[in-house]
């Protein structure tokens, strides 16, 4: 299986500039030389492309590394909104950088409609530092979109996250495809995609290399699709954790179809908490190839992943209590 490589998208720009609005960081006062903060010019750049009438892009330019602290790239805009990162976008190399409040993440897209994040650049986490002090309770995202409608990811590089590469939250009607994802192998709690409370969700064509689950699928998806990924290292493609603290999640309709993992922990996974209550239904895994997969196929009921011991589970789920509804229908080719 082929993942389709990522494309110089400098041979297009001459056609972007005459049909769209194109506000580059330089012309905001962005250095772009990865070690003065470019993070002011960035939101300058991004509030003058969202307030126009017009189509507009806001540019990274190629050669240029932007480095750049929190940000949050606000929305609705009054048009659609192309961020082309052609260069790269890099994180703060030290936690001092950072201040508490906006820890959790690092480039945020909030309520965004019609924005596209292309390019072929690189955004670039630099999250050797948090590894070495991991702390699950406070995860940390690389790139987040939040409540975006009609979005499309595409034609990127992003490494090296502080934890979750990039996560999805309350997002409809998304397109990502062609992305190269890497962190080490030894990276802790480096998903790749993780998606929650999001419907109607396209993945296709990407290369997943971490040090944790490729995908993440959690509470709240629905109508998601994934097409020709090749994961690994990592955890292979998990759904769940779903139900932690005796909560209730639904995931619904997932299909999963053309997936090379090599060299991962599980290949596909569903995991559920004790004491949660929900359903994981229409699950569909096919036409997957596994290579020195440890678990190809995991179902866990009885999850349990905290600093303190779960409860030993003794008594089986009835139909009103637990994740009982698990319809899958397994299609694998083991090689």
């Amino acid at each position: 299986m082929k993942v389709a490589p990522l494309t110089n998208w400098a041979d297009h720009r001459d056609r972007s500039l005459q049909s769209n609005h194109v506000f580059s960081v330089l012309r905001y006062g962005a250095y772009g030389d990865g070690r003065h903060d470019d993070t002011k010019a960035l939101s300058k750049a991004w509030a003058a492309a969202c307030s126009s009438l017009n189509p507009s892009t806001v540019l990274i330019p190629k050669g240029k590394k932007c480095l750049t602290k929190h940000v949050t790239f606000f929305g609705p805009c009054k048009s659609s909104i192309k961020l082309m990162i052609e260069g790269t976008l890099v994180a703060p190399p030290k936690r001092s950088y950072w201040i508490e409040d906006t820890i959790r993440h690092w480039i945020l897209f909030r309520s965004v409609r019609g924005l596209t994040v292309t390019g072929g650049g690189t955004i670039d986490g630099n999250g050797k530092f948090w590894w070495q002090n991991s702390c699950k309770v406070n995860t940390k995202l690389a790139l987040t979109f939040y409540s975006c409608t009609n979005l499309k990811v595409n034609n990127l590089e992003v490494l090296n996250s502080q934890q979750i590469h990039i996560s999805m939250e309350r997002c409809s009607d998304v397109r990502m495809s062609r992305l190269s994802i890497r962190a080490p192998s030894t990276s802790p709690n480096t998903d790749g995609i993780h998606i929650a409370h999001s419907k109607d969700v396209k993945v296709m064509d990407c290369a997943i290399k971490t040090g944790d689950d490729c995908m993440s699928i959690e509470d709240g998806t629905e109508n998601l699709h994934v097409k020709n990924i090749v994961c690994g290292p990592g955890h292979g493609i998990s759904i769940g954790s779903l139900g932690d603290r005796n909560s209730q999640a639904q995931v619904a309709n997932i299909t999963i179809d053309g997936v090379r993992l090599h060299d991962t922990a599980n290949g596909a996974r569903i995991k559920t908490w004790q004491g949660g209550r929900g359903y994981a239904k229409n699950i569909v895994f096919k036409n997957m190839i596994m290579d020195n997969v440890r678990n190809p196929i995991i179902i866990d009921q009885n999850y349990c992943d905290s600093a303190t011991p779960c409860n030993k589970q003794v008594k089986e789920h009835d139909d009103h209590d637990g994740f009982i509804h698990l319809f899958m229908y397994i299609d694998f080719i083991f090689c």
